[in-house]
């Protein structure tokens, strides 16, 4: 435990906090366990540096207090509903985000069906369109949340295009990857399968940010929007969630999803994709064009 670093998150967040704890870090933010006075317990992702080095050009970023501002706006939306839980949002300011402690647990069969039926409700609680009011961010990337009222536009102009720009100008994909993904832009109309209104989605609803605790799934560190709701599910399926075939049975008893769901799963994992070679390099160019052709084949 470091009294120095539990003064200087108090002063960053505001709260009064008793002890501190730093248990990692990941993109550009250091993690921290922390006790607050009257013992409870709490989450908080700080700037890098700002506790050892207050005076770090970081700590007053604009694009920083923008990324903590839209957690937290996404934690609160996607908690209004009462259909997922989430943690509560205790401090949002430029350099530290903080919110409640979630007690670990496990991902049993039972809780996992449990997770897919309110992650159905969730989507169902719906959005005024697709984006959202605040900017967005996944990972240390920028989302465009301008708001638009056809999800086919909108997923290839704000969610397609942009990453596959940043991909190719720093030479993570390749010309072939770059046109098999303006393929899929151009005939998005005809992929999208049935229109659906605005869902209430995390969108970036990978295993890594489904908590379990309690016998039930706990949604984090989202990139929250309206969206399309398959989206979520595909992100599940992306890199594996536990007891999948129990979440989407879940899902599908609360809400059933249209018809040829499965042959999209490839169009909305085309997006991650994206952002995950802009972020760790040309390693994801085999992903993006299988994604690439299988959602023009589907």
């Amino acid at each position: 435990m470091s009294p120095g670093a539990a003064s200087q998150l108090a002063r960053l967040s505001g709260l009064a906090v008793r002890e501190a704890r730093q248990v990692g870090s990941q993109h550009g933010y250091q993690h921290f366990m922390i006790t607050l006075a009257g013992g409870r317990r709490a989450f908080a992702k700080v700037v890098a540096d700002a506790v050892s080095a207050p005076s770090a050009a970081a700590f007053a970023a604009d694009e920083t207090a923008a990324a903590f501002a839209a957690e937290a706006s996404g934690l609160r939306w996607l908690g209004e509903p009462g259909a997922v839980p989430v943690p509560e949002v205790f401090a949002a300011g430029p350099a530290a985000l903080v919110i409640s402690m979630i007690t670990p647990g496990q991902a049993t069969p039972e809780a996992a069906f449990r997770f897919g039926a309110e992650l159905a409700r969730l989507h169902e609680a719906g959005a005024d369109s697709f984006g959202a009011p605040w900017r967005g961010f996944i990972a240390s990337l920028p989302l465009d949340n301008t708001q638009q009222s056809q999800w086919p536009d909108w997923y290839a102009s704000r969610r397609l295009l942009p990453f596959l720009r940043l991909a190719t100008d720093s030479g993570a994909l390749g010309p072939q990857e770059g046109r098999l993904t303006e393929a899929v832009m151009d005939r998005i109309g005809s992929l999208a399968g049935p229109a659906e209104p605005p869902s209430r989605i995390h969108g970036d609803c990978w295993a890594g940010n489904v908590l379990w605790s309690g016998g039930r799934g706990w949604l984090i560190d989202p990139a929250a929007h309206g969206g399309h709701r398959e989206t979520d599910l595909a992100m599940l399926a992306l890199f594996g969630a536990p007891h999948l075939d129990r979440i989407m049975a879940g899902y599908n008893d609360t809400v059933p999803l249209a018809a040829g769901w499965r042959s999209r799963v490839p169009l909305h994992q085309l997006h991650p994709l994206l952002v995950h070679a802009c972020l760790f390099g040309a390693s994801y160019r085999d992903p993006v064009l299988a994604a690439a052709r299988a959602a023009l084949t589907s």
